[in-house]
């Protein structure tokens, strides 16, 4: 039991006098959904909550991936369909849409996805950077997460919530 307790303390210290020292052991806890027939995922950290689907109301002069705007317990949210911002044919919600809550450090938004799919933990040693050619894309993709049968795209959050409208 000592031997254990030692090896933490001596791993944070090291983490604490090294703070550039990235350890393999780093596990990025992401939640994963479905947007059209692709898997994405972001940090688990930047979710404040995800509900079913609720009335919203239509906002003019919005580009058309803004749905509109809803109340959340007295926040009015704008509402994000990921299936027009990612230029994907838009479908009609099912039973299991759900708006997917999101917040940064100055915004906060709805994200209308297909479904949940599950929490994910993923070391960061098996996680890629965005290739060059999705660059372009806004920087909305923190980079690319591969599991034994599958990769997952993982979503810059705060590029996600970046207001051009």
């Amino acid at each position: 039991m000592n031997d254990k307790l030692n090896k933490i303390l001596q791993k944070q210290q090291k983490q604490v006098t090294d703070p550039d020292a990235k350890s393999y052991e780093e596990v990025l806890q992401l939640v994963g959904f479905i947007v059209s027939d692709e898997e994405y995922a972001i940090p688990m950290l930047n979710i404040q909550e995800i509900i079913k689907p609720i009335e919203y109301t239509r906002v003019p002069s919005v580009p058309d991936y803004v749905l509109g705007v809803f109340n959340l317990r007295g926040n009015v949210i704008p509402l994000i369909d990921l299936r027009k911002k990612f230029n994907l044919d838009s479908s009609k919600q099912g039973e299991e849409t759900r708006y997917i809550v999101m917040k940064g450090e100055n915004n906060i938004a709805g994200f209308v996805i297909d479904r949940l799919t599950e929490a994910i933990r993923i070391r960061q040693d098996r996680i890629d950077p965005a290739p060059q050619t999705l660059h372009a894309d806004k920087g909305m993709i923190y980079g690319i997460g591969k599991r034994e049968d599958s990769i997952l795209t993982i979503l810059r959050v705060e590029a996600l919530l970046k207001r051009d409208f």
